[in-house]
């Protein structure tokens, strides 16, 4: 008889989203006329810029003529592909990444959850607090969290990321094998500062710890106090795995595709203390449950590292940054106490004293008909908070700003 994984059963997360479709769903039977905005989903909306749209028509032309058609390619990426980040990405900052050190995917949500299935069950995880919510879940299915009791993981190691420590969590106190961290950070929108990821690094390496550094909206960044890649930091490569996305970067998030690097000096033991590498792990892994992105997709995620491809996405970037500044500056005018928006689309909104937040939530849905993203669904620290996203239109943005604006709270 077949059993299932009863780790599934543990999970928690689904009830932000489905809470939040389910409450938005029926404010809008009851009010049908009501015009509702949203600034909840961290999803684009500015299309695909003309150099990505010119590449995938030539690429899809290619397939369409047998002498240039593609089937199967290389589950690690095409090498034009690689070779553009490793030449775009990394070099500009004096990083050296091996080709064979870059591997493409269909999302860095897709790397960030499935890269645990090279660790074995019993590794203690730490993760910041709040999360984004795959590195958690993740890990859950995987058997390593426990049980959660009233919303707390019993073995997971929570690092909390408030206004408090000013979003920049202490290390743990007890052993830790795995850590993630998000910077700029989903959904803070704040960063960490390089001394302090050189402070992670170190004490990584002294603790013989694995960082998750998920690095998906580097290209938001204003901050020159921070770092667009892990690598810059001295040691980052013995202890370091990296995620990137062309999703938020490139408007790819209905495109699909991003990449993960994976140092040959990262190790993890074997239960006998040998020293393993994980980049052939991966690759292994990548290899047998993975066929690659499509060869059309990648020669669009190429097109982004041109001259114009480069150009336009960044008048894209600079769009949502300015609406991330509406929002920022629109809520600070009003007495309210934000973070973020400086260096990534999402704006951390405090609630006023005596608000949960989902009494903010509500607030906003029911009186001026905009729906939010509530912290306490980004773990138990985000209580008291409210992520906006700036990737709405810029209409839209100044028009859900204006709305706010009348409602009192006090």
């Amino acid at each position: 008889m077949a059993t299932v994984n009863e780790n599934y059963f543990n999970l928690q997360g689904s009830f932000l989203f489905a809470n939040i479709a389910r409450k938005v769903e029926e404010f809008q039977k009851a009010h049908p006329d009501a015009d509702i905005i949203r600034l909840g989903i961290g999803d684009v909306t500015l299309p695909l810029v003309p150099a990505v749209i010119d590449a995938l028509h030539k690429a899809v032309d290619e397939m369409g003529n047998a002498k240039t058609f593609r089937g199967y390619g290389p589950e690690q990426g095409y090498e034009f592909l690689r070779k553009a980040v490793v030449e775009k990405d990394y070099a500009p900052l004096g990083i050296t990444i091996a080709l064979d050190e870059v591997f493409i995917s269909d999302g860095a949500k897709s790397d960030v959850g499935n890269i645990q299935e090279l660790f074995a069950e019993d590794n203690i995880v730490a993760i910041t607090d709040p999360v984004y919510p795959v590195y958690l879940d993740s890990n859950v299915m995987g058997g390593r969290t426990g049980k959660a009791i009233d919303g707390i993981f019993e073995k997971v190691v929570y690092l909390p990321t408030t206004a408090e420590n000013n979003f920049s969590p202490d290390f743990p106190k007890e052993r830790v094998d795995i850590v993630y961290l998000c910077c700029p950070n989903n959904p803070t929108g704040t960063v960490l500062s390089r001394a302090r990821l050189k402070e992670w690094v170190d004490w990584c390496k002294q603790n013989d710890a694995i960082l998750m550094f998920d690095s998906a909206y580097e290209a938001f960044i204003s901050s020159e106090d921070t770092v667009h890649s892990i690598y810059e930091i001295e040691g980052a490569r013995e202890v370091a795995i990296e995620f990137r996305s062309f999703s938020k970067t490139a408007g790819f998030t209905g495109t699909r595709c991003a990449y993960t690097i994976v140092p040959k000096e990262v190790t993890a033991r074997t239960k006998d203390g040998e020293r393993k590498q994980l980049n052939p792990m991966w690759n292994r892994r990548q290899c047998t449950k993975f066929n690659g992105v499509p060869y059309i997709i990648q020669r669009a995620a190429e097109a982004v590292y041109t001259e114009d491809g480069y150009k336009q996405t960044r008048e894209n970037i600079a769009y949502y940054k300015e609406n991330a500044r509406i929002i920022r500056e629109g809520l600070e005018s009003i007495g309210l106490t934000v973070f973020g928006g400086v260096d990534a689309p999402y704006i951390w909104l405090k609630a006023p004293a005596g608000m949960t937040s989902w009494d903010l939530f509500d607030l906003l849905l029911e009186k001026v008909h905009i729906v939010s993203t509530p912290g306490s669904g980004f773990g138990p620290s985000g209580e008291g908070y409210l992520r906006l996203t700036a990737f709405g239109s810029r209409e839209n943005t100044l028009r859900a700003i204006e709305r706010i604006k009348t409602l009192s709270f006090k």
